[in-house]
């Protein structure tokens, strides 16, 4: 398969992700569509290592993934440490975290 059809997949599923993160307001969407995002590119950094026949775009895709992954957490930790104090949980309503 050629190179150029993944990185048009690759483009779709961003952009998919990027109209998301510009359009919700919902924190939890939010953090979806950045996961989208983040799987947009690791799907290019796969096809150019394959393209080259290296390796090193997809070890570099996997640690994209760990750090997704604790993006993930620290944003949900936060998203329910909001919840449970009754705040807003609508990003264009908080201003600012209070201690």
């Amino acid at each position: 398969m050629d190179i150029g059809w993944y990185l048009a997949v690759s483009a779709l599923i961003f952009c998919v992700g990027a109209a998301g993160v510009l359009t919700r307001r919902n924190p939890l969407v939010i953090l979806l569509c950045l996961e989208l995002m983040l799987n947009a590119a690791n799907l290019a950094l796969v096809a150019f290592a394959r393209m080259h026949g290296d390796a090193g775009g997809q070890v570099f895709a996997l640690i994209v993934m760990v750090v997704a992954a604790c993006e993930v957490t620290v944003g949900l930790g936060l998203i329910v440490a909001i919840h449970r104090r009754r705040l807003p949980v609508y990003v264009d309503e908080l201003t600012e975290l209070r201690g």
